[in-house]
Parts: C-alpha cells; structure tokens; sequence
C-alpha cells in the first residue's frame, strides 16, 4: 500500500509542494518529504538541515508512464542513480507531464513505434545482405535435417517422380555405373557416396533428389556419345546434392511441416508428389545450376577426367533443338531448357585448365553402361537398402 499523504502535506499545484517519499538507495530508510516542480527539475526537500536536491526534468525517469488518470508516480533520475521517489497528486503528475514530456504514456507508445520501425528496419537489411551474400534461411533448415531424414525425402521423392518407369538393373550396367559413381563420390569427398539409379524412361533427363540420390534416364545415356559425357552430368547432379538444392527445394514446395509427415511415415501425399515433378523438371534457380556446374568441374578434375565430353554434350543436343524448332518444347529437351544457355555452358567448359585425364570408363564398360535397361525391375522388386 503507498504511503498516505499527511494531514499538514502542502499539494498546491502551483509549487509549495505535494507530499513525496524519498529513498536515497536500497539500503537507506525512506524519509518523508515535499517535492516541488521547479525550473528546471522536480525540487525534493527532506526536512531541516538537508540539502535540497534537483533533479532535472531531462533525465527523470518513470516506473509507469504518466497517464492521463495517474494519482501518484515513482521516480528515478540519472542526476542520483539508486535513489527513488514516490509522489502523491493528481496535479503534480498532470504539471510534471507538462515539463517532461517524455514521461507520457503518448511519447512511450512513439519511442516504442520508433524502435520497433529502427529493428523491423534492421532485421530487413539484414536479411537482404544475407540473400545478396547467398544466404538461404530453407537451406540452413535442409542442412540441419538428419541424414536418415533426407533419405526418406529422396526415397519418397524419387518414387513419386519415375512412377510407370522400371529401374534398370542389368548386372555389368550396374558395376559400369558404380565405377563411375564411385570414381566421382571419392573426388566429392563426401560423408556417404551417392546412390544413382537408372530408369526406362525416354525422356533425356537427369536429376538429383534428397539424401545424396541421383537418377539418370534410358533417354540421356541413349543420347550421350561417351562415357565422359555422362559423367559429366552425373557430376552436375552431385554437384546440387553438395549444395542441398534437392532438399532446399522440397522444403520449398510442400512446406517443413509436410516434409516432417512424410519423414515420420505419413505417406508422400500429394505435396510430395508435386515436389517429385518439380525436381524432375529441375526447377532450380539459374544461379543454382551454375553453382552446381562449378561443382562438377572441380568433381571432374578431382575424378581426372576431362570436362570436354560434357561441353560436346551442351553443343551436340543445341544443335538438335536447332535443326527441329518443335523440339525444342519437347519433353526430350527438359535437362537442358531449365540450365544456364548450353553456348555459355560449353564456352565454360573449354575454359578449364588442361590437366590429365582419363575416359571415364573403358570401353567394355561404356558397352555395358549403354544396355543396363536390357533387365530391369519393378519398383517393388529393388533390393533393400
């Protein structure tokens, strides 16, 4: 309960005082008193033979802002850190707001609105200056995620995406391929080696799915002349596995809170699905794909094999398009249309450092490669993981 104000307190509003308690600090006992509201600052006299302080309006300080209904306040002031100052007066707070406006329940609410424009402001620029410097809030939740939980991502993924297409599982095929996924993981350097599959799918495609996945189609190896054209892009699709794009993307699309689902056991859904036509069509940024592009020369070096089969690969499938316009929204054409242009992609690749290299396999297993669709499986027949 606040102090009573005594029988003989003086509270005349234009300056003999109104009743106050002051506490010199936590340790003192407070005293009984009048505080006046002085020229220059609220005037507080504690009895005969003490000094009379001042403390100026400027830097007082309120434990409530003075409303407009306010009967009594608690001061503080810089001018004596520590000490406190219960005043009683409907009046004095109604002057002293008057003399300090600072201390209104208006100018709070501003300064509030004021701090809250300056933070909101710097939270802004501070998430344009993380975007600009390639920063990417999903990203960082895509790399948190256990590795158990990207890959039932990519296992839902993946099946959704090459539902109606067989895997192909010819035995020399497959050793071919793990030669060359092997060749490429060990130069990635990375925890746990991709797991690349091959389906019976026309399309000219390639693409990578959560949890170090990669799957390549009957169309794009059918297209390609050499094995260091494949590998070329296989190293491409590493290269966005590295950066987490797959991951980045399904979160993009279905939302955490489905992904998690799906994790948990809930079933791909339709969420999932669509995120499966998504990274089948590779819709990822154009700074995304350079990046993974960077990826897979550094792979292909590491890997010593020449990156000129993947530029005679972007020119070969370029001049296709060219000589039949209609191709060029044709399904066959996917990989390449969602990439950087194939002309600047290959001016890149003639631009690497010569270094030595070797074919990316050898030609009983480049044989082998091209016909590992000669057996295939149903989805449901694949061996567990």
């Amino acid at each position: 309960m606040p102090p009573q104000m005594p029988p003989n307190a003086k509270t005349n509003p234009n300056g003999s005082g109104s009743y106050c308690r002051f506490t010199p600090g936590r340790s003192a006992p407070p005293v009984d008193g009048t505080a006046l509201l002085g020229p220059v600052g609220v005037e507080i006299d504690v009895g005969p033979g003490q000094p009379r302080r001042v403390w100026h309006y400027a830097v007082l300080k309120t434990a409530e802002p003075i409303r407009p209904n306010a009967i009594d306040l608690l001061l503080s002031s810089l001018d004596e850190p520590g000490a406190s100052l219960f005043v009683q007066g409907r009046d004095f707070a109604a002057n002293l707001k008057d003399r300090a406006p600072h201390l209104s329940a208006r100018a709070l609410a501003k300064r509030r609105w004021l701090w809250g424009v300056i933070i909101a402001a710097i939270l802004i620029a501070v998430i344009v200056a993380s975007f600009a410097a390639g920063w990417s809030p999903i990203k960082s939740i895509a790399g948190s995620l256990p590795g158990t939980w990207r890959q039932r991502l990519g296992d839902a993924a993946r099946e959704s995406m090459t539902e109606g297409h067989k895997q192909c599982a010819d035995p020399a095929g497959l050793a071919a391929l793990a030669r060359l996924t092997d060749r490429l993981s060990k130069a990635a350097a990375v925890a746990a080696p991709f797991n690349v599959r091959v389906y019976d799918w026309p399309l000219m495609n390639a693409f990578a799915v959560p949890g170090s996945q990669i799957v390549l189609t009957k169309g794009l190896i059918d297209t390609a002349e050499t094995p260091d054209e494949v590998a070329g892009v296989l190293a491409h699709e590493m290269g966005h596995g590295i950066e987490m794009h797959p991951e980045t993307a399904v979160l993009r699309s279905i939302g955490l809170a489905a992904a998690v689902q799906v994790i948990l056991g809930g079933g791909a859904g339709g969420g999932l699905a669509n995120a499966g036509v998504m990274l089948a069509q590779l819709g990822y940024s154009r700074g995304a794909e350079r990046k993974a592009d960077r990826h897979a020369y550094e792979l292909l070096k590491g890997a010593a094999i020449s990156p000129k089969g993947l530029a005679n690969f972007f020119i070969r499938v370029t001049k296709k398009e060219a000589e039949n316009p209609g191709a060029a929204n044709s399904p066959a054409f996917n990989w390449l249309r969602t990439h950087p242009p194939a002309a600047e992609r290959a001016k890149l690749a003639r631009e690497q450092p010569d270094y030595p290299a070797a074919p990316a396999l050898d030609a009983q297993s480049w044989q082998a490669l091209k016909s590992i669709c000669t057996t295939t499986i149903e989805p449901k027949d694949e061996p567990e993981k």
